[in-house]
This record gives C-alpha cells, structure tokens and sequence, in this order.
C-alpha cells in the first residue's frame, strides 16, 4: 500500500527514495485574492492555469464500495491511472525514523491519506491523493479547511481560492497555489478542492513531479472535480 510519495513540495529526489518505501521552511499561503506573479526559477509563471482543451476520457471511479478506494465521495479516474487505498497501519521494518517519517506522510494539518491515483500508467509522473478529516464541520467551514491543508503542506504561495460545483451538485471550495522544495529550490504549481460530507471533509489534490507533469495532469483533476459525487 502506498502513502503520500511527496511531502511539503519536494519532487524528485523525495519521489526517488520513498518509491520503494512508501510508493507514492514554511510560509504560510497567501489568502484568497492574491495575484498571481512570476515564481522562483522559472517552473510556475503563475498559481492558476485552465486545462485548455484538453478533457480526460474516463477510466473508471472510486470512492464508491467495492472500488479501490472507499471514501465519503466517489468520482471518476482517468484512463488508465490506478487508484490504491493507503495503508495507514503501523510501519514495518526500518526503525524509529522510517515510522516517524511515515506517519508524517500519511498526515497533512488535521487531514490523514486515505487514497492515491497514480498517473505512471498514463505516462506521468504524480498523483491525485485523496485526504480525509474528522467529521463535524459544517458546508460554510470548507474554504477555511482548505487554507489549513495548504498552510500545512509548508512552503506554499500565492493561492487563490474559489468555490465549485460538480455536476452532480456536489460543491465545495478550490485553491490553486505554488509550492517551493527548499531542498530542489524548485516552485511548481499544485491544486485541490474539498467538500464537506456527513462523515467529514474530504480534500482532492493533484501535485506532480513539477509544473509540466502538474499541467499534463489536469485534465485528470478536472474530471474528478466535474464528476464527484456522494456516496
């Protein structure tokens, strides 16, 4: 089973050693409203970009029971990418520091992993994770989560924030935001919703190796988001 592959914005190097392992500084994020600008070393020209033409043709769904992931809400995959629940069971092997380093993987604020959607199948590099939260919060609280998911994730920018509905009238709120590895000193983009469910919140997150992969990747989101539904 798998678990968060990148944390706080690392891409390379931190895909590399925790592939076998887990498969898969802080400045807080900007509020809503905020321009976007140009971005270290070129990767992100800015924090928001559309998919273009481009429409991800379906692969098949999780969320829903019997699917790879059961979670609060389903919605569709797309071709070929392969969705795989997270184990969120003890680490075994490796000592102290590999159980420490998973558990802060397999946490982002007061969000835990639950699924992962692994894009190598249709030729990139990333993931659509999915994150659940305690339940309790009310439909009004979504933006205000969204913000402590970004500012958790560490060194992010210029996120702006915006409400969505699904076609299914599943709504929620959106952020798109930059996040730099100090390690890599690299910026790329990231994006991801939530919703609010009777059995908590659940946050949908498309990062990539970088801001290439990240833009390849969004049609794959943008199903996601157009097709959630609850379960």
């Amino acid at each position: 089973m798998t678990v968060r592959g990148a944390v706080r914005g690392a891409a390379l190097a931190q895909v590399v050693v925790l592939a076998g392992l887990l498969a898969g500084c802080s400045q807080p994020a900007q509020g809503e409203g905020a321009g976007p600008s140009a971005s270290a070393g070129g990767a992100a020209d800015s924090a928001g970009s559309g998919t273009g033409d481009k429409v991800a043709a379906r692969g098949g769904s999780v969320g829903a029971a019997g699917s790879a992931c059961a979670l609060p809400v389903a919605f569709d995959t797309a071709e070929h990418w392969k969705a795989e629940a997270v184990d969120t069971g003890p680490a075994e092997g490796g000592g102290e520091a590999a159980a420490e380093l998973a558990e802060a993987l397999l946490h982002q604020g007061p969000f835990t992993a639950a699924c992962e959607i692994d894009a190598k199948p249709a030729g990139n590099i990333g993931f659509i994770r999915v994150w659940t939260g305690e339940a309790g919060a009310g439909a009004g609280d979504a933006r205000a989560l969204l913000k402590e998911f970004v500012t958790a994730e560490g060194d992010t920018s210029e996120a702006r924030y915006s409400d969505f509905t699904s076609d299914s009238g599943v709504f929620g709120a959106e952020v798109a935001y930059l996040s730099t590895s100090e390690a890599l000193e690299e910026t790329k983009k990231e994006r991801a919703f939530l919703t609010v469910t009777d059995e908590g919140p659940v946050v949908v997150h498309l990062g990539g190796l970088d801001t290439g992969e990240h833009e390849d990747m969004l049609p794959a989101y943008e199903l996601a988001k157009r097709t959630l539904r609850a379960t």
